[in-house]
């Protein structure tokens, strides 16, 4: 079987399925794991996501406005490629290629390729696409493994914090900064589910913006800091950057993390539930282990 990958989550699925070997081409985004790097690219970015976060949201809004994609298809190289199977969204057309699109050009390809779309928009609706990309390889109990090992490590870090009645802290995840953007989707769960309480965003609901001072009165005790398609580096930088501006002065104080948003908060697929470990760690560090600096550090004011 061949493989095409329109989808940084959807390749993190596929080789957690241990069927990396199948995939023949991936997203210009696609950088996990670290053998999906060397792969065919088949798409390109309108947008230069190394801009500010003000710019990259100007220039997303007035192509949004004007019509025009966010993303390039290589057609004729996706055509050289021969997949058997494509694996797309339908989530986010900001954050990835138009499922649309994939379909038009699927439709034109010869072998007449088999598209899956993800569109998870919660931990169950992830796990549920984890099943579907497995039932496309043809190895459904892979996928049924799969979703019960990531349950179980979620079911550990409940009964850790069960056991100590650990303390439930006040947070807000920042996923945008310039404007801000609240985290949604399956955040808010990952939220809960180690151990903190959500100010700004229900589970399943979309990611939006909201005013500055609205988030510092939610009066988060834990702010993180997870801008899409930051790492922790870049995630830390940002965070340096807004508590030397007055407006975010409220920040000072409070414990203020920088996450790495790729491998952690922002791709539904099977490494968030490293994100719920890792926020375990932030919310009750005396309960589990500190998380490394290659995926959280905490910024000092």
């Amino acid at each position: 079987m061949r493989i095409l990958s329109l989808l940084p989550a959807a390749t993190e699925i596929v080789a957690a399925l241990d069927a990396a070997d199948a995939l023949v081409g991936v997203t210009h985004e696609c950088d996990f794991p670290e053998r999906a790097r060397a792969l065919p690219r088949v798409t390109a970015s309108a947008v230069d996501a190394a801009a500010s976060a003000l710019e990259v949201d100007r220039a997303v809004r007035n192509r949004s406005a004007e019509g025009a994609p966010l993303f390039a298809l290589d057609e004729a190289r996706i055509g050289a490629l021969r997949p058997d199977v494509i694996v797309t969204q339908a989530l986010c057309e900001v954050c990835a290629v138009s499922e649309t699109d994939v379909r038009a050009i699927a439709a034109r390809l010869p072998a007449a390729p088999r598209v899956v779309t993800l569109g998870g928009s919660t931990l169950d609706g992830v796990f549920e696409d984890v099943a579907r990309v497995a039932e496309a390889l043809g190895a459904p109990e892979r996928g049924a493994a799969l979703v019960e090992r990531l349950r179980a490590r979620m079911r550990a870090v409940h009964e850790t914090l069960e056991a100590a009645a650990a303390p439930r802290p006040r947070v807000a995840v920042i996923e945008w900064t310039d404007p801000v953007f609240a985290a949604g989707h399956w955040v808010p769960e990952m939220v809960r589910r180690a151990g903190g309480v959500d100010v700004l965003a229900r589970p399943g609901e979309h990611s939006r913006t909201m005013p500055l001072a609205d988030v510092a009165a939610a009066d988060p005790e834990v702010v993180i800091i997870a801008p899409c398609g930051y790492d922790v580096t870049r995630a830390a930088g940002e965070v340096t950057r807004l508590m030397a501006d007055d407006a975010w002065r409220w920040l000072r104080g409070r414990a203020v993390w920088a996450v790495d948003a790729n491998a952690l908060v922002s791709r539904p697929g099977p490494r968030l539930v490293d994100g719920i470990e890792t926020f375990a760690a932030i919310f009750n560090p005396g309960l589990f282990q500190k998380p490394t600096e290659g995926r959280a550090v905490r910024v000092k004011d």
